[in-house]
């Protein structure tokens, strides 16, 4: 993976991480609301929603369309949110490799590791 894609990838999830945000786009895949509508959803204040959606919008996650003085919020890449929060639905276990399980893969891939005795 090249640096750009890396920087590019990290800010989207970097806008993700945050309860409220994670929220507001699960909120705003049901359908496109106005940041009153947010509000009376989640325990936020409208500024601090006002605030989320920018860092949102910033990493092209949502976008709005003016309605008279309100803006109304939606999801810009439904496909990519929904399918993120997907598989954080599906909450994946936590693996665990043995030393032996480590050095198998690597004797396999043919290439070193970490791992020391």
């Amino acid at each position: 993976m090249d640096f750009e894609t890396a920087n590019k990838w990290a800010e989207f999830l970097k806008a993700l991480a945050h309860p409220t945000r994670l929220q507001i786009v699960a909120e705003l895949l049901k359908g496109t609301k106005c940041v009153t509508d947010i509000q009376d959803i989640l325990p936020a204040s409208q500024s601090n929603i006002s605030q989320h959606l920018t860092v949102l919008r910033n990493a092209r996650l949502v976008d709005f369309a003016q309605d008279g003085a309100q803006r109304c919020y939606y999801v810009s890449r439904p496909r990519l949110v929904s399918e993120v929060i997907a598989l954080l639905e599906e909450g994946e276990p936590v693996i665990r490799k043995t030393r032996e399980e480590i050095n198998l893969h690597k004797q396999s891939a043919g290439g070193a590791c970490c791992v020391q005795k």
